[in-house]
């Protein structure tokens, strides 16, 4: 079964990978008439649609075009034709206006009696995925004089009319596309034939803009200072630019607030702009167009992250929707007790946590602390081996077995990052190899546990956060390549976050 929104995503990834929705819609509406045609073999040809105003009506007009060559077809719309909302669509309602296919507007509702007495195949092109509350009018009327019907046929496209509301089409047959659909079964849907629409393979397998178009939420015009995500990094020590790359990362992707806990040489440097605190020149001068959005709270030491921090992280986690953690701590046995005890805190207080960078050794030798958490871990190879204690093998399979078998074990979602990254939640696996080679540079691990904090930080489930986030920083990776070649740093990708939300949202 699959949801709503991964049908969404399914589309949307399937153009990204070269098949484009008009040509599913087509395959789509190709695959209810040869039911009707090749299985079902009526022997009334009789029929009549009920479109709607979005893609469901679209695969009616397809079926209707490909029927009228032998039967008598007339369409119902649910509205009028100007009303029509996609493009494709609308493409394909004129290819129908050119058959010899009868076509009515709603305002012959009044006659709906009368057509529906004459029609023996009935077909349901109303509503698709994603409908939520009452059914509404004119739904509401067709859909109750259509379960009234006896002696007819009726075919739901898709899903039925009005599913999962307390009034729906009671179809004989659904004829639903890919994949049943999540809510789907024979008491509400009939005799439920599934068919191939063409969706390729990659766009199954990979993530692409269709996470993204699905699953980003964007702010309501309504909503104040912080209600679209506050971000908690807690980094910095040895690695100065680490968390910087991170809060940046976070408010480039959208979150309201991003708080930066670290230590006193890395919290002047964030907030000083010094180019000898932040090594290269071009970094300094970068970071300093953007960080007066940061929150910059110095802890105790020079250099170092230790337990009596945690005093001042205290107040700033009960404020954070997602505290990112890791990115430049270093590795110094007094650190790693604290970010124990930082993550502890965390899961308590049920916060969503990106762990990154040195934080990931720290969950490998006490795994328990994070199982069954709101977090996303983004390891490479070599981390990997520190997590779990298993050293990975060159094979993308066996790699992916693997990694899905720790995020099951963890109860959490893991995003090995390498040549092809691999994201799993334990339950479901994608792909991911939308990135380039000049993301080597350091810091681009830690824009993309940034990015994927924001998300979580909008309350984006785990397992979502980590493919977007992924498709986020490797496409704005590659907007920055274009312009910069071998030469980008990670600043270069911070910059392109916005151009890949607008071109995709």
């Amino acid at each position: 079964m699959i949801s709503g929104l991964e049908i969404k995503v399914l589309d949307k990834n399937s153009e990204y990978y070269g098949v484009p929705t008009l040509q599913l819609m087509e395959n789509a509406g190709k695959g209810i008439a040869n039911l009707i045609i090749k299985e079902l073999k009526p022997k009334s040809k009789d029929t009549i649609f009920f479109c709607g105003m979005g893609n469901n009506g679209g695969d009616g007009f397809v079926a209707a075009r490909y029927l009228s060559k032998n039967y008598n077809v007339t369409i119902f719309l649910t509205g009028k034709e100007n009303e029509i909302r996609t493009s494709i669509s609308k493409e394909n309602f004129q290819k129908l206006k050119k058959t010899n296919t009868v076509i009515l507007e709603l305002e012959s509702l009044k006659e709906i009696d009368k057509f529906l007495l004459k029609k023996d195949i009935i077909i349901d092109s109303m509503l698709g995925i994603g409908l939520s509350g009452a059914l509404r009018e004119p739904y509401y009327t067709i859909v109750k004089k259509i379960n009234l019907l006896k002696n007819k046929i009726i075919i739901s496209v898709d899903v039925p009319t009005g599913l999962g509301t307390n009034t729906s089409i009671k179809p004989d047959y659904t004829v639903t596309f890919h994949d049943i659909k999540y809510g789907m079964n024979k008491k509400n849907s009939g005799n439920i034939k599934i068919v191939d629409i063409g969706i390729p393979k990659k766009a199954m397998e990979y993530i692409g803009p269709g996470e993204l178009t699905a699953y980003y939420p964007k702010p309501k015009k309504e909503s104040h200072k912080g209600d679209n995500g506050v971000v908690l990094i807690i980094g910095g020590g040895p690695y100065i630019g680490a968390p910087a790359m991170s809060g940046l990362a976070a408010l480039r992707t959208g979150s309201d607030l991003a708080i930066i806990t670290t230590p006193k040489k890395a919290a002047r440097a964030i907030t000083s702009f010094s180019p000898q605190l932040i090594k290269s020149l071009r970094l300094a001068k970068d970071t300093a167009k953007l960080s007066p959005n940061l929150i910059v709270k110095e802890l105790n030491k020079e250099d170092i992250f230790i337990p009596r921090d945690i005093k001042i992280i205290d107040k700033f986690i009960s404020k954070a929707d997602c505290v990112v953690i890791g990115p430049g701590l270093g590795s110094e046995k007094v650190t790693k007790n604290a970010i124990e005890k930082i993550i502890q805190k965390c899961v308590k207080l049920k916060k969503s946590i990106v762990i990154d960078a040195d934080a990931i050794q720290v969950v490998g030798q006490n795994p328990e602390i994070i199982k069954g958490s709101r977090t996303v871990i983004t390891p490479h190879a070599g981390e990997f081996l520190e997590l779990t204690n298993e050293r990975l093998k060159e094979s993308l399979e066996t790699r992916k077995e693997i990694v899905k078998k720790w995020a099951k074990k963890l109860q959490v979602t893991i995003l090995l990052k390498g040549p092809i990254d691999i994201i799993s939640n334990g339950e479901k696996l994608k792909l991911n190899d939308i990135h380039n080679p000049a993301m080597t540079v350091g810091g681009t691990g830690d824009v993309l546990a940034g990015i994927i904090g924001s998300l979580l930080s909008k309350n984006v489930e785990p397992y979502n956060a980590a493919r977007i986030g992924a498709f986020i920083n490797g496409t704005a990776g590659n907007f920055a390549f274009k312009k910069h070649s071998y030469g980008l740093i990670a600043t270069d990708i911070i910059e392109e976050i916005p151009n890949v939300l607008k071109k995709y949202l």
